[in-house]
């Protein structure tokens, strides 16, 4: 408990594949945990409410809103960043192709649009269903209506949806039909 009375955790949490000992007030969310106690700012503050996935991580393979969750709910988890997913010279193929498509205007979604995507293509690999398609084993593949029914936790005000659909197909090796 710190002087103010405010109750606070140790946390281990694992980032991008690097352990990390936070000691942080409980209501710490994990979204201000990353930003502002280990300095990792990729992923953003959009609407800090759920709704815009601007702060979309991947947590033990699957995609939360980390705006959503307190830091020391994931001791022990995995967690994975835009930043664990690949830096300058060395982008992950989802990456490449946001940048191949222009999948983005302003860039502020982008992370969350990312982590998003990267975790929505393990998705359909491990054969998740959709409200688009009941049976991933019966699917011809992935489609743009696949795609923007599995994204629609993740906003773009500037309206990039038609180029960030385009990068997921072509990191996907999926065509628009």
């Amino acid at each position: 408990m710190k002087a103010d009375g405010n109750p606070t955790a140790q946390t281990e949490l694992t980032i991008n594949g690097q352990s990390y000992r936070l000691d942080a007030d409980t209501r710490t969310t994990l979204l201000d945990a990353l930003r502002n106690h280990l300095g990792l700012t990729g992923s953003k503050k959009g609407c800090d409410h759920g709704q815009c996935g601007a702060c979309t991580v991947i947590v033990d393979g699957r995609r939360i809103n980390s705006c959503l969750t307190l830091a020391c709910m994931h001791d022990g988890d995995d967690i994975v960043t835009i930043e664990g997913l690949g830096e300058p010279g060395a982008l992950s193929d989802l990456q490449k192709a946001f940048v191949r498509h222009d999948g983005f205007q302003c860039g502020y979604c982008t992370p969350g649009q990312i982590c998003s995507a990267t975790a929505m293509l393990d998705e359909i690999v491990a054969g998740w269903p959709s409200h688009v398609t009941a049976d991933m084993s019966e699917s011809p593949g992935l489609s743009v209506e696949e795609t923007s029914e599995r994204m629609s936790g993740n906003l773009c005000r500037c309206a990039a949806y038609p180029n960030i659909v385009d990068a997921i197909l072509d990191a996907a090796g999926a065509k628009r039909a």
